[in-house]
């Protein structure tokens, strides 16, 4: 199974990789990093097929998924 690894602390809680997820799998969560950003997480890691879609669209680099 894919795994999605967030880099909190770079994560600007713009919600585009959410759009971008065929499988609806992320959200942008209620935890906030040290910048004060609602940060994005998985929250169906089970659904994730490891398309990269996610990382490839966020322009913060915040996203790594490991296949």
């Amino acid at each position: 199974m894919p795994r999605v690894d967030f880099f909190d602390e770079r994560c600007k809680g713009c919600g585009i990789c959410v759009e971008t997820c065929p499988k609806d799998c992320l959200v942008i969560s209620k935890r906030l990093n040290r910048q004060g950003y609602a940060v994005a997480e998985c929250k169906t890691p089970e659904r994730c097929n490891g398309c990269a879609l996610c990382a490839e669209m966020c322009p913060d680099v915040v996203i790594e998924v490991w296949k």
